[in-house]
């Protein structure tokens, strides 16, 4: 269980993140969304430890994330290409994160084995460092990344920009298939209203860091969102 209490984050006068209680169950699929600004990469960094809340408190499994990492092992995440290292292969970077994650190379190869059909030929194999990767390609390394090591806790911060629709089609499918079958939390954010409607099984909307729509997903969903980011 994810749980913020009283969480706020402010830069001077500017708050930009206003969230009184919020809970997301063990085992949630969960879609935030909002326009530029609302607050939603700042409630995912807040809860990955990488900025620090104004006021209250953010908890991950019964862990305050600020004051202990013991959140750390079963967690797991990719925000944006800062999380890769530049000078890696996929290889590399792959194995360098099983081993921050207790994973042996032939846990990580197995992992990546599956992955054939998401990596469509263009990244194992090509001998090329992970700063001369296209943007999507980039973000397809950090993505397969997230899942080494059997995380309980995922985090994806806009997961489908710059990915092609196969590749979209096929994150979908990965993702329904991990939040439906394995007691694994699934925190997506994403511009993209359908993506999100048709992955998370709960969506909240924010709006200038505060939350405005607390939705459990139905056909319906989509036709709602659209109606109110329409005006």
């Amino acid at each position: 269980m994810i749980r913020a209490t009283e969480l706020t984050k402010k830069y001077g006068a500017q708050t930009v993140l206003d969230l009184p209680g919020l809970t997301i169950p063990k085992g949630q699929s969960f879609g935030l969304v909002g326009n530029n600004g609302a607050g939603k990469t700042t409630f995912f960094s807040l809860l990955l430890d990488l900025i620090q809340p104004t006021t209250g408190s953010i908890e991950n499994n019964g862990v305050e994330v600020r004051t202990s990492e013991a959140w750390k092992p079963f967690t797991s995440a990719f925000i944006d290409e800062s999380f890769l290292i530049g000078y890696l292969t996929p290889e590399e970077y792959f194995y360098f994160i099983g081993e921050l994650r207790g994973q042996s190379r032939a846990d990580v190869d197995a992992l990546l084995e599956g992955f054939q059909d998401f990596f469509h030929g263009e990244i194992l194999g090509q001998k090329k460092f992970l700063r001369d990767l296209s943007k999507g390609n980039q973000k397809k390394v950090g993505i397969t990344a997230s899942f080494i090591g059997n995380p309980e806790v995922l985090i994806l911060d806009e997961p489908f920009a710059n990915l092609d629709p196969t590749t979209q089609i096929r994150l979908k499918k990965i993702l329904r298939e991990m939040a439906g079958k394995r007691e694994v939390t699934v925190l997506v954010s994403s511009h993209d209203l359908l993506h999100v409607t048709e992955v998370c099984e709960r969506i909240v909307v924010l709006e200038k860091g505060r939350v405005v729509r607390d939705i459990e997903t139905t056909p319906e969903t989509l036709k709602e969102l659209e109606a109110f980011f329409g005006g």
